[in-house]
């Protein structure tokens, strides 16, 4: 088995898959953690030869987490932020500094789309562009649904966005506080996100597919208003891409990857750019 970890400030996600048939076989989420308890927080290393990890923890968390499973499993594979990888240049003045779950979306989303638009909708929300040709540009990071939510400290942090909402709905004006909120800060996030898509696909006069994973992302699409697909996998797709294991991913082949949504005209982006500006 291959035990995947994306390793976040907050949340860890993990999975298992085969080798042989590249199933997932299980898969689940624990609070990151000073202490991993295999067989409760994560899997049985027992049944695992392989591990590949994606973090943006702090080093302490990482080392330790590596350190333990190399006492235990085989082959451990870290994920690195790096110049080039897999036909994409970073963007970033220093390499090593983009985060590396951005990273491994970006190199996801180019493998899939040859050219992207990445949004990962987690605890920040991180829109990240690479264009054809593999140059990634950078990217932009704002609070997530529920950073924004928090800031406003207004009693009103544990009631969430229901995630089977739908758009029409979240946007319209709020008529108890907790709805003012949460609207609010739906809309902010959308917004957010149509425009600097627009803007950005304007200046690099190219109209490109977007791709959304992260907890907050099918919530989030209902209120995005160009052609996207939402995959929760793509970090991992970043991890497999990077690390092949089993003979699917040498064949290019990542888990859950959604059919590559066609773009919208250049032309009807930049039209919809200047009706905004308009207003």
């Amino acid at each position: 088995m291959i035990l995947d970890l994306d390793i976040g400030n907050t949340l860890s996600k993990w999975r298992l898959k085969d080798v042989d048939s590249s199933e997932i076989r299980s898969r689940g989420a624990v609070w990151t953690r000073e202490e991993w308890r295999p067989g409760a927080d994560i899997p049985d290393l027992d049944v695992v030869e392989s591990v590949r990890i994606s973090s943006v923890a702090r080093k302490a968390v990482l080392d330790d987490t590596v350190s333990l499973l190399r006492r235990r499993v085989p082959n451990v594979f870290v994920a690195r932020s790096t110049r080039e990888a897999l036909g994409v240049l970073n963007g970033y003045e220093e390499p090593g500094r983009l985060g590396v779950d951005r990273w491994m979306g970006a190199l996801a989303g180019y493998q899939l789309a040859g050219g992207c638009c990445a949004v990962d909708c987690g605890s920040a929300i991180t829109v990240d562009f690479v264009i054809p040709g593999g140059y990634h540009l950078g990217g932009y990071i704002i609070p997530g649904l529920r950073l924004m939510k928090e800031s406003l400290k207004l009693g009103t942090r544990n009631v969430a966005i229901d995630p089977e909402s739908e758009a029409a709905e979240l946007l319209e004006p709020g008529r108890r506080t907790v709805e003012a909120v949460n609207h609010g800060i739906y809309m902010a996030a959308v917004s957010a996100i149509n425009r600097i898509y627009s803007e950005v696909c304007d200046q690099q006069e190219v109209a490109l597919p977007m791709l959304l994973t992260g907890g907050d992302a099918r919530v989030v699409s209902r209120g995005v208003q160009v052609p996207h697909a939402v995959w929760p996998d793509m970090v991992y797709g970043g991890l497999e891409a990077s690390f092949p294991l089993t003979p699917a991913e040498r064949a290019g082949r990542m888990s859950g990857a959604p059919v590559v949504p066609s773009p919208v005209s250049l032309e009807k982006i930049r039209a919809g750019l200047a009706f905004s500006m308009l207003l």
